[in-house]
């Protein structure tokens, strides 16, 4: 038995130091947390428990080519010469036919790694191809906050624990980062810190918090002006902080002072009370931190709620004292593994959350996607579907385990887990690094994304050397600086290192402070302040809310758990009023489409508001997702998942 030291590489908040323990005929048998990072903690979460169940369940083991009709699994397998001759020559034909525009290159996070994710896009670059903006997931937030910002990072995890008030927003930590949930835990026992829950759900985090605030979905933006207009008449704002490191409180000012007491009632569904209480937490906190969750922007107006929530701890006097996102409070150079500059061609950006339409009517000839599970995660699934099963578009899939994705695949090519290469994981959270080395041998004929990109690079005769340049030498290149201890050669002989962080008081804005007005936005044509435009359900019509759920990340981990459970909640009041029982099955509908689930019955949602978990494929076969919209948030065309209406047929 050996055990090897890695780290997590799912795109998953707490990004997890681990032991992998391996017996002598090189199988995985057990996974763990290793105490050595203090943000994780020596504890892994459910989906890190079930890792080994998952390595070895439903895996892509061999090259496959489709000989059925598409959806299905009627495939011939065959040896990678084969499968990577007719991807190449297909590609090839397509760029001569329809031009370099019609391929598209669709991936995401589903392996955070540099040289899984980042690395390959050489190969797509020198190509030409379309891509999409990658505004699926935290974009709009990440732009939002940067609109005042300059950049969008705030505090470190491991701050909390010296922390007097912790706020989760939109974020229910037990279930999406159970390390900083525990971080939350060890600040209340040692410090008797109030941990405060923001959700217009009864969540995990909201059942153990100290007090849950249910405010109605979209109305963020309301809770947090009413909580800056009470600060400002109690005397709680910082006054010489705001002065020194801010422009533009005047115009917020105005804003703020507009929302009376009953206006924000009406618009939060909470009495004034309640708001008072939450303002008079932050106002008497000497030392508090706002965590804003990445499904709090998932709105038609979810750039603003995160931007409006930024504001409370600014107005308190803390530099950054929210926490959204970190990916840029680092120092690594992305873009240069990438090769985003390296080309002459200008690749086509399309919207991500817009894509289904475009796949539908056949914008794109050629698809190749990694890293992503995209016949189950995009909106507007039917649009999306009925685009892959095209007898003009050609689709090659590769990843780690047979999914919804492989079904629309013509070419499948097997690609190994984290387990299986070796690669290096920078988080989103945390500034704890340290190399991600091959842990057993890889599974069937699977290969790595490097291997495969320069192997499709040889057969499409490309020459450029930056697209056939050795991968470790062009990653230590982009990690020039970035180190706040020790040296590249010590990461890949096993130290575990710091990232070097940008500094707290640093506002990348034109006047290089906060700016509560925004320049930058008035210069896009975006509202400078954040907007209260919440979604208006008409007659008959439910808010339908979704979130994560414990056992699995996004798609993944139903090898290990089964299906994400298909099921809704409803009011006690709404469930009584359509005469709905608890082992009922309903049919959710709109103009997109209709899905058939059971029902749930919990005063966990407030009336008018239902809630599913996330990627649900419900009781008729159909995904959650072909409810929700394509339509897209006017600040970096983020997503609109938590804005969608529905009606419930019984």
């Amino acid at each position: 038995m050996k055990t090897v030291k890695t780290m997590c590489a799912r795109d998953c908040y707490d990004s997890c130091f681990i032991l992998a323990d391996v017996d002598d005929k090189g199988k995985l048998v057990s996974v763990k947390g290793d105490p050595e990072n203090p943000v994780t903690q020596g504890f892994v979460c459910p989906r890190g428990k079930m890792d080994v169940t998952r390595v070895y369940s439903n895996r892509v083991l061999y090259p496959q080519i489709r000989e059925g009709d598409k959806p299905g699994r009627q495939f011939r397998r065959t040896d990678w010469n084969e499968a990577l001759e007719t991807t190449s020559r297909k590609l090839l034909e397509v760029i001569k036919t329809h031009g370099r525009e019609s391929v598209l290159l669709l991936d995401y996070s589903g392996n955070t790694g540099l040289l899984s994710e980042v690395y390959p896009h050489r190969l797509w670059n020198a190509l030409g191809a379309s891509r999409t903006d990658g505004a699926m997931c935290s974009k709009a937030g990440k732009t939002g906050l940067s609109l005042h910002y300059g950049e969008y990072y705030g505090l470190q995890p491991e701050s909390l624990i010296d922390r007097d008030l912790i706020v989760f927003w939109g974020f229910n930590a037990p279930v999406s980062s159970a390390h900083l949930w525990a971080l939350a835990l060890q600040a209340r026992k040692q410090r008797d810190a109030t941990i405060i829950a923001v959700d217009p759900r009864r969540s995990e985090a909201a059942k153990h918090a100290d007090r849950h605030f249910q405010p109605k979905p979209e109305s963020d933006v309301a809770l947090a002006m009413g909580i800056c207009r009470i600060l400002i008449e109690k005397n709680y704002l910082d006054r010489e902080f705001i002065e020194k490191y801010t422009v533009g409180f005047d115009k917020l000012e105005q804003e703020i002072m507009s929302w009376s007491p009953p206006r924000v009632e009406t618009e939060t569904g909470l009495d004034w009370h309640s708001v008072e209480t939450l303002a008079d937490l932050y106002g008497k906190s000497k030392l508090g931190a706002t965590l804003m969750g990445i499904g709090l922007q998932k709105s038609i107006n979810g750039a603003d709620l995160v931007r409006a929530v930024s504001f409370i701890p600014a107005l308190r006097g803390l530099h950054r004292g929210f926490f959204y996102s970190n990916s840029d409070a680092f120092f690594i150079d992305n873009n240069y593994i990438a090769g985003n500059t390296f080309s002459n061609l200008q690749p086509k950006t399309v919207s991500q959350v817009a894509l289904s339409e475009l796949v539908r009517d056949g914008a794109f000839k050629f698809i190749f996607i990694y890293g992503m599970n995209p016949a189950l995660t995009l909106p507007h699934q039917s649009a999306f579907r009925r685009g892959l099963s095209r007898n003009d578009v050609f689709v090659v899939v590769h990843d780690t385990h047979w999914s919804e994705t492989t079904d629309y695949a013509d070419v499948i090519l097997p690609a190994p887990t984290f387990f299986e290469k070796q690669d290096i994981v920078v988080t989103w959270v945390h500034r704890y690094i340290r190399l991600s080395p091959r842990v057993i041998e890889p599974l069937g004929e699977s290969r790595d994304e490097v291997w495969l990109m320069h192997e499709l690079a040889r057969k499409l005769g490309i020459k450029e050397q930056w697209v056939l340049s050795d991968p470790w030498k062009e990653v230590e290149k982009a990690f020039d600086g970035a180190l706040a201890n020790g040296t590249f050669q010590d990461l890949l002989a096993g130290k575990t290192l710091l990232l070097k962080l940008k500094p707290p008081d640093r506002y990348n804005t034109p006047p290089e402070k906060l700016e509560f007005y925004s320049s930058r936005a008035l210069e896009m044509g975006i509202a400078p302040l954040p907007r209260h435009c919440p979604v208006k359900p008409g007659v008959g019509e439910f808010m339908l809310l979704n979130s994560a759920v414990r056992n699995y990340t996004n798609s993944q981990f139903t090898e290990s758990y089964g299906p994400i459970p298909a099921v809704v909640t409803i009011n006690p009041t709404d469930a009584a009023r359509l005469q709905i029982t608890g082992n009922s099955r309903v049919k959710l509908a709109n103009d997109l489409g209709s899905v058939e689930v059971d029902v749930e019955i919990s005063d966990a949602v407030p009336k008018g508001v239902l809630w599913m978990p996330r990627l649900s494929i419900c009781l008729d076969g159909k995904p959650m997702n072909d409810l929700t919209s394509p339509l897209t948030q006017v600040i970096a065309n983020g997503p609109t998942f938590n804005s969608t209406l529905v009606k419930i047929i019984v």
